[in-house]
């Protein structure tokens, strides 16, 4: 996997939105129709879109379900690559999106509960379709859409979840998402150098040079939100800053 810009498409009542730090009521962004972002990030140029349904972190309804299936028909056809997080806390809601075209999951408090899990849909639907998100905040992961906090820390997750078949890790530093306050490269570093997939970086870009940073940390791809939405820079503006430096 080469390394790649990923614009992200945040969810939340039906809209597209950016949190500060996950916090619902802490929208800097939000924009009445979320498929129609997705087609603009694909017409800027992406090839993979980054889709999470807030309701179903927070709340644990995927009310934002419809939204994800009308994106999927409409980008899929366009040979766009799609992973999807946010309430996926079983087999059965991994597979459904699976079986309609996502193609790859984000699971985060259900594999942290039940690391089986992991396992069970690797052996059924193949590693490369299964992400484990690792969210960090004060160094140890944060649970249940940033609501709870244990006692473990992404480098020994992510280890232990390489080791049941998850794929890829999307990492996601709490400490500086949604800020606009730049990137803290150490923790990525610490657990790229950890594992032997491919982890995708998160939280806290808000420069080109922060998308580089990232990048020479071994990461495979950054999935950027607010410094998009704020016009920091474009997706184009990313992905030939990337290219330049290949």
């Amino acid at each position: 996997m080469s390394f790649e810009v990923i614009p992200a498409v945040d969810m939340k009542g039906g809209k597209c939105v950016q949190l500060v730090q996950g916090v619902p009521g802490s929208e800097m962004v939000s924009l009445d129709d979320p498929v129609e972002v997705a087609l603009d990030w694909v017409a800027q140029g992406a090839k993979t879109l980054h889709l999470i349904d807030l309701d179903g972190a927070i709340e644990g309804t995927r009310t934002n379900a419809p939204i994800i299936r009308n994106i999927v028909e409409k980008c899929k056809p366009q040979g766009i690559y799609i992973q999807v997080g946010g309430g996926i806390r079983s087999f059965e809601d991994a597979a459904t999106l699976l079986e309609i075209g996502v193609d790859r999951v984000i699971l985060s408090t259900a594999a942290l509960r039940d690391p089986e899990l992991i396992s069970r849909l690797s052996r059924e639907f193949g590693s490369d379709r299964i992400n484990v998100a690792l969210d960090s905040k004060n160094g140890k992961i944060s649970i249940e859409g940033w609501t709870k906090e244990s006692e473990h820390t992404a480098v020994e997750m992510g280890s232990m979840f390489e080791e049941k078949g998850a794929g890829t890790i999307l990492f996601t530093n709490i400490d500086t998402e949604g800020l606009l306050s730049g990137v803290d490269p150490k923790p990525t570093e610490d657990l790229v150098k950890a594992v032997n997939i491919p982890v995708i970086a998160s939280g806290g870009v808000t420069t080109l040079d922060d998308i580089i940073t990232l990048k020479n940390t071994g990461a495979s791809g950054v999935v950027v939100g607010s410094a998009l939405y704020k016009k920091n820079f474009t997706l184009t503006e990313a992905i030939n800053t990337i290219t330049d430096e290949i």
